[in-house]
């Protein structure tokens, strides 16, 4: 650790800090995640563990990069390039974003491009949202960030144990919503199509309070599935009969401003059947993309 200088408190998570930080030799500004729940038999968090792998073996641009692991005592701390807000506060420090057409399908092919690249490897994120995406400010490259909740994609594909921390509420796909344990790629996708209305309206899309609350949100705008829509839904152990039907609502009502290409491509993002849901790959060779500046 005298190999760095911390310059200031940049955010907190789940089991420690993080710093920006002077590293003396260099000169180089990185980010320290400073994990402190290491003593007695805990050990360290297998979240932790699992983040280190991911990103020792992730080499993307679109991807946060793992620079150094530091063990010290009671003390665990990742060393990753520093990046200077999460898209959560870019947005608000960035208020006119949503007039920037350009500026949203830059961060948004980027965003896609991360998570190709992730389902390429076998990985699935699970936690996408605005808060684990990480900007440069004065070049607008964004960051895939965050990997503690990410998991290995099996095939055939695995119950995953319940209870396991998996998206936050208001980006949760909603076969995860209805308490399914088999799942795969489309719920990130689900949750980057969140984070695209999102950045468009300046506001979360489906923003309920529990679970429940939620699923009510969502069918409200996305029109309640039926066997028809979505084969196999009923059977899902949280659905019930009795939510109250409801018909789809028009997105370019839920999310004005958005271009015809846009809506299109972020209606097969939120697609209520996961199988019918857009892949990444494939949303990048969308026609919204067609006039991106450097993509």
């Amino acid at each position: 650790m005298e190999k760095y200088e911390i310059l200031e408190t940049i955010g907190y998570g789940s089991f420690g800090c993080v710093y920006k930080a002077h590293k003396r030799d260099t000169n180089e500004i990185v980010a320290l995640k400073m994990i402190y729940s290491i003593d007695g038999d805990e050990g360290v968090p297998s979240s932790v563990i699992r983040e280190v792998s991911y990103l020792k073996e992730m080499d993307h641009s679109n991807i946060i990069r793992l620079l150094d692991v530091l063990d010290d005592d009671q003390i665990l701390c990742l060393v990753l390039e520093y990046m200077d807000l999460d898209l959560k506060k870019f947005m608000i420090t960035s208020a006119d974003i949503a007039k920037k057409n350009q500026v949203i399908k830059s961060l948004m092919h980027q965003l896609l491009d991360g998570l190709a690249y992730c389902h390429s490897q076998k990985l699935l994120h699970r936690d996408l949202k605005p808060q684990n995406l990480l900007i440069d400010c004065s070049k607008h490259i964004l960051k895939l960030a965050d990997f503690g909740s990410a998991r290995e994609i099996s095939v055939p594909l695995q119950t995953y144990t319940e209870g396991e921390k998996v998206a936050s509420l208001w980006y949760k796909a909603p076969e995860l919503l209805l308490g399914g344990q088999k799942y795969s790629t489309p719920v990130d996708i689900w949750s980057a199509g969140c984070v695209f209305a999102e950045l468009v309206i300046q506001q979360p899309l489906f923003d309920g309070a529990t679970d429940f609350v939620q699923v009510i949100k969502v069918f409200s705008i996305m029109g309640k599935p039926n066997e028809e829509t979505w084969p196999g839904v009923t059977s899902i152990c949280d659905f019930l009969d009795s939510f109250a039907s409801s018909e789809p609502q028009n997105l370019a009502e839920v999310v004005p401003g958005l271009e015809p290409a846009g809506l299109d491509l972020l209606s097969k993002m939120l697609c209520m059947n996961p199988e019918g849901r857009i892949t990444a790959s494939e949303a990048l060779g969308h026609p919204y993309f067609d006039d991106i500046e450097n993509p």
